[in-house]
């Protein structure tokens, strides 16, 4: 039986999913809600948390739009027609608007409750590890980003910036997101996933270097 947040999402959606944040993305937010939350001493409101999680990138600006960060902002109030039809409850529509707000990096919103905190947790994984490193490569190739600079790649003698090239990303955002999980079961995942994109970058400067 197919997921009605997942019709809802789908249909709102059209044709203006990208490959970093596509229905594939939607489905391990999800998984990894449900996973941080059976590890949480704190009981979440998972009606709540499957909508939220589907309808987080409801509105899904592109990376390099100006108002990239009003991006969960106007996902929140999209969302909340969209969760009524699926059948979540009016009441809990204020709760669900603080917890997709609250997802964004760039929104810099304090998760207030646990649900907020775990979808911020959960949508952060997702751009950690192997996953993670995929779609930073996928977004940064459609937007046509060189992979490094080549007489500096690892911006060491220059302010880092992931506009210009794909790796700055590595400092200015990714190695920066496992001290901002806020919940003990992220916390771990995070420090794991972490230590294999250093092991990535190690290697490839290593690689770099030997040209």
């Amino acid at each position: 039986m197919s997921c009605p947040y997942e019709t809802a999402l789908l249909a709102h959606w059209g044709n203006t999913q990208d490959s970093a944040h596509d229905l594939a993305h939607i489905r391990r937010v999800w998984a990894n809600c449900q996973h941080i939350a059976k590890g949480e001493a704190a009981p979440a409101d998972m009606e709540l948390l499957q909508a939220a999680a589907h309808f987080h990138d409801l509105v899904n600006l592109p990376k390099d739009a100006p108002n990239r960060a009003e991006a969960s902002r106007l996902s929140a109030g999209a969302a909340a027609p969209l969760a009524l039809q699926c059948g979540l409850p009016p009441e809990k529509l204020p709760a669900l608007k603080h917890t997709i707000t609250a997802h964004s990096f760039s929104a810099k919103v304090t998760p207030e409750t646990i649900e907020a905190k775990i979808l911020q947790d959960a949508d952060r994984l997702d751009a950690l590890g192997a996953i993670g490193l995929a779609r930073m490569l996928m977004v940064s190739g459609a937007l046509n980003r060189p992979l490094y600079d080549p007489a500096d790649p690892l911006a060491q003698n220059r302010a880092p910036d992931d506009t210009a090239f794909a790796l700055d990303h590595f400092q200015t955002k990714l190695f920066t997101l496992a001290d901002t999980m806020q919940t003990a079961t992220a916390r771990q995942i995070a420090k794991e996933r972490t230590d294999y994109l250093r092991a990535f970058l190690a290697r490839l400067t290593g690689e770099i270097d030997e040209g």
